[in-house]
Order: C-alpha cells, then structure tokens, then sequence
C-alpha cells in the first residue's frame, strides 16, 4: 500500500571508528577498507554495530543483497541490540521480506523497552502494510510519550496513516493538532492541504500553499498542489506559473514528470 507522504522514521547513524570498520562484512562500499578476518570474534557487539552501519550504507547505494548479507551478520553478532533489530527490520522491509521485517521491528520495539523512535519506525511499517488502526495507536503512544520531543511528527505520521485508509477527518484533525505545536512544520502543512484539496476545498488548499511558501523553501509535491488547486478554481495563469516553477526548479521530479505526461493526480 503506498503512502501520501513520507512517514517520519530514525535509522541508527553512527560514529564509527577504523578499527570497527575493518571488522564488518566483506563487501566495499566506497567509504571502506577490505576488512580484517578474525578481529571481529572478540568483539561480536562492536562488529555488530559495525555491520549495521555497512547495511545503512549498502541500502543508500541500493545494494540491497549485500546491505542483508551485512545485516544479517549483525543480527547473529548481537541479537540484543535495539538498534540492530530496527535497521533489520528495515533493510528485511526494502527487500519485500514482511514476515522477517515485523519480527525485527517487534523485537526492536521490545529491547528498547519503550524507545518512541523505535515504536514510530515500527508504526510506520504497521502502516505501510496496511494495519492502519496498530500503526495510529502506536504512534498517538509516541506523540505522548514525554522522551519524545517531536510530538508534531507522531501527529503528522497518525495522519499519514489513516489518511492512507481514506480516513480524511482523521487525517485533518491530526494535521491541525500538529500545526498547534508548530504552526511552519513544512509537512504538516502540505499534509493539510492536500486533505483540503482532497475534500473538495480548493480555495482552502491554494491558501495553505501561500502559506506554506511564506515560511518555507518550495518542493515539488507543495508547487503540484499550487498548480492543482489553481487549475480546480479556474486561475489557469496561476496554474501556469506553478506549472512552470515546478518544471524549472524541480525537472527531475516526479511531480515534473507528471506534468510532462499529462497526469494530474
């Protein structure tokens, strides 16, 4: 099931030191040396952080059988790591493996025993497979859990997620209660305008695209609703010039691209 907008998520990025690096899997990415055999078997919870952060960097280069391999590697070193369990939850989820990736994500949210970035990744998987009501519970927990300081992001990613179910006035009351707490949140406002835009309100869509854009550098998906909603009003010279804005500054975006095709949803 694909989402409206990105779910907010933390993956463990760590400082890392040489000789840990020199003890991680056997494929080099670019960043890394050929590592040392042996070295790691004394220190199996070091060189699992160390294959987790190779996965993380495998992942980013889209090796995605290598970023397993290295994973995979971590979860026998040090199966007790929180950290470890997440990013293999989310290098299983890249790999379309859901049964394995909602076994880490769980195992991840019980070793850290209440971490709410944890429980948000988690979430947003519950999400993305379609478990809409466990994704809004667990993440209406982290908005109120006191460790997390982004409460507007739990927010935002509730209203992602039942927005993903057809759920708009959910999704709007989410929204809004995330503006409560930072009213400039460039997602939350996008996110409400395009339930807005959805619902039929064109008008209140173009005016939380002005206002996105009085506080906010641009991005294609805020330029594509502007030119939506101008286009639904039938200010075809305000439509244009979001059309052309979007073409100019972002031409390799998919909303450019959209445009070029002709779709205009």
């Amino acid at each position: 099931m694909m989402l409206t907008a990105k779910l907010v998520r933390t993956v463990p990025v760590l400082a890392l030191t040489a000789a840990l690096l020199l003890s991680a899997c056997s494929h080099n990415p670019p960043a890394y040396q050929q590592p040392a055999r042996g070295s790691y078997k004394k220190q199996p919870e070091k060189a699992a952080v160390a294959n987790m952060q190779l996965a993380i960097e495998y992942m980013k280069l889209g090796k995605l059988a290598t970023a397993r391999e290295c994973i995979e590697k971590a979860l026998k070193q040090d199966p007790s790591n929180p950290a470890v369990q997440e990013t293999a939850g989310f290098v299983y989820e890249r790999v379309n493996d859901m049964a394995k990736a909602e076994r880490a994500y769980e195992n991840a949210v019980r070793l850290g025993k209440g971490d709410p970035n944890i429980s948000n990744a988690f979430a947003g998987f519950l999400c993305r497979t379609g478990k809409v009501a466990a994704g809004e519970k667990m993440f209406n927990e982290v908005a109120r859990n006191p460790l997390y300081t982004t409460p507007e992001v739990a927010l935002v990613n509730a209203g992602v997620c039942v927005r993903s179910a057809g759920n708009l006035v959910d999704a709007d009351r989410y929204f809004t209660s995330a503006l409560a707490i930072r009213p400039n949140m460039p997602e939350g406002l996008l996110q409400s305008g395009n339930v807005a835009f959805d619902r039929g309100d064109a008008a209140a869509a173009r005016d939380i695209v002005q206002r996105y854009l009085a506080v906010n550098p641009p991005t294609p998906e805020v330029l594509w609703l502007g030119f939506r909603a101008q286009r639904k009003l039938g200010d075809s010279v305000a439509a244009a010039v979001y059309a052309r804005r979007v073409q100019t500054e972002f031409p390799n975006s998919e909303q450019a691209q959209n445009m070029r095709n002709g779709v205009d949803r």
